[in-house]
């Protein structure tokens, strides 16, 4: 049964039929099949009691929020900023990319909002500097997936939703995984232009006094962080009211920078409308098919294969790797974790190590779905990247400039693994200390 249903998955999103319609006809004909149709009678009352969570309106607050830094012209300041300061790097400008992307990372829980942003103020840059493009574009896609594991991030809310894990504890334990993920960026992109001096373009031209005086400008999206994330460990604010107190603080911000107006904010409000509707179809839709699962005994009868398999804790967890980097290449990232999540979890928690824990397995998920973000052909931030191109360009430009930055995904995959403390350390400092 299993194999049938990730068939039918499969071909679905190769049909290209949207990923909540493709969650939406798996539940009702599983449901038609196995339980003729009795479980689809309760789906109103299945999905409003998820629905509900308090914690989800984080959701769309935290979308508002990256769309007001956009509009702002926060981000076009605080990339001019970061140029001042990263640009002596081997490589340049592709570092001030990821340097800037994981700043506005920790303002906006959105990888695809981060890639989009960044890589509007940085692709004019390619050809005034002569960059590789394809690397250049690399790095922008690449630097766009730390949105969803610096946070404040909305799959790791959504994570903690599915799996009844702290929001906090997994926002403390994505810090230093995304921090160390943001050097292995950059050493990718060093070692690059070392070996190809050509690839790292034009040099910028800068002065001790210009990085003094750009230093105010990194100054909103910090204090955007500490209002959000501070908020939170200070015990001010739930999640929830942490990110309605970014989204206060960013038009504030918006007023100093006399950029808020009327009709910016209705571009705010409409761009976050789309996308939240976009979301919460998705997360509903995978809510139903999660309960039909559960409801046939497909969440057991993955345990008892996995246990017939006689694996090992690492190696099982190596096996969900593989399995997380396949599907990847074929499945939106959302989707994947909020319809594989509640099947999965159990497994790795019935392992019986306990440094595999939920929190350090939240930050393992999200490193894959940064993977999957950048690997083709279903990459979202190799589309979004490959939309900011104002000349056009094969896609395939974008997706080979990317495969360097996976490679260092995967490194920090194994580090994750052999050194769980990585993501578990902080929070337990914070919270068990």
């Amino acid at each position: 049964m299993v194999n049938w249903i990730l068939l039918g998955l499969l071909i679905l999103v190769l049909a290209a039929v949207p990923v909540a319609a493709v969650l939406g006809i798996l539940s009702f004909a599983l449901d038609e099949i196995a339980m003729g149709g009795t479980l689809t009678r309760g789906m109103a009352e299945i999905i409003w009691e998820k629905s509900k969570e308090f914690i989800l309106v984080a959701v769309p607050m935290f979308i508002l929020l990256g769309e007001i830094m956009l509009r702002a012209g926060i981000a076009q300041r605080m990339y001019a900023a970061v140029i001042q300061w990263l640009s002596w790097l081997p490589g340049g400008l592709m570092h001030a990319n990821i340097g800037s992307c994981t700043i506005f990372a920790a303002s906006s829980g959105s990888s695809v909002a981060t890639a989009a942003t960044v890589g509007t103020v940085a692709y004019p840059e390619i050809e005034a500097r002569d960059y590789n493009e394809s690397l250049f574009l690399g790095s922008l896609a690449a630097g766009g997936t730390l949105g969803i594991l610096v946070p404040p991030s909305i799959n790791l809310i959504l994570y903690g939703l599915l799996t009844d894990t702290s929001v906090p504890e997994l926002y403390l334990a994505g810090i230093i995984p995304g921090l160390i993920l943001s050097l292995l960026f950059m050493a990718t992109i060093v070692l690059g232009c070392l070996l190809r001096p050509k690839w790292g373009g034009t040099p910028v031209a800068t002065t001790w006094g210009e990085r003094i005086r750009s230093l105010p400008h990194l100054l909103p999206p910090i204090v955007l962080f500490t209002a959000v994330v501070g908020s939170i460990y200070a015990g001010i604010a739930t999640p929830t009211e942490a990110a309605s107190i970014g989204v206060c603080m960013a038009m504030l911000i918006a007023a100093s920078f006399k950029t808020l107006s009327l009709s910016m904010l209705r571009e705010a409000f409409e761009g976050t409308m789309r996308t939240t509707a976009m979301i919460m179809l998705i997360v509903f839709a995978a809510i139903f098919l999660n309960f039909v699962l559960g409801f046939m005994g497909i969440t057991q009868a993955m345990l008892n294969f996995i246990a017939e398999l006689g694996l090992t804790a690492l190696q099982t967890i190596f096996l969900l790797i593989v399995f997380y980097l396949l599907l990847g290449m074929f499945m939106e990232t959302l989707s994947m974790m909020l319809t594989t999540v509640p099947v999965v979890f159990p497994i790795v928690m019935n392992l019986g190590e306990p440094m595999f824990t939920g929190v350090w397995f939240g930050i393992l998920i999200t490193l894959l779905m940064e993977a999957a973000l950048i690997t083709p052909p279903i990459g979202v931030n190799l589309y979004v990247v490959q939309g900011i191109r104002a000349r056009g360009g094969k896609f395939a430009d974008v997706a080979i400039g990317a495969m360097p930055f996976v490679v260092a995904m995967l490194a920090m995959i194994v580090l994750l693994v052999f050194w769980p403390a990585l993501a578990t350390w902080l929070p337990d400092l914070v919270y068990h200390s």
